[in-house]
């Protein structure tokens, strides 16, 4: 049997290309009332950074008024802004009231 054999016509759907989500900063503030160790603790709880990358956060924080501690999707962001405002006040302070304070931009 050398006959031609005939595939069936089958719905083809065009490409799909999936989108991906803009990529958002999570950007710490700065104030007066946490300490570098609350910084770097609090860093170390809520995204992993070690040690001495949270160090460099917190100095940056302090000297430049503002530090990006991540970049993720938008839905992830407010998650970890939402963290951020609720990790507590420092006990190495007693003035401190809160939390910091962060917000979210888009990333370039």
């Amino acid at each position: 049997m050398s006959g031609t054999t005939t595939l069936p016509d089958t719905d083809v759907e065009p490409e799909q290309r999936t989108r991906r989500q803009p990529p958002y900063h999570v950007v710490l503030l700065n104030d007066d009332d946490h300490t570098y160790e609350y910084v770097i603790e609090m860093l170390l709880a809520l995204f992993g950074h070690p040690v001495e990358k949270g160090f460099e956060l917190a100095r940056q924080v302090d000297q430049t008024g503002r530090a990006v501690v991540c970049t993720t999707s938008l839905e992830r962001a407010e998650l970890k802004r939402d963290q951020i405002h609720a990790y507590g006040p420092d006990p190495r302070i007693p003035r401190c009231k809160g939390a910091m304070t962060a917000e979210l931009e888009a990333a370039e």
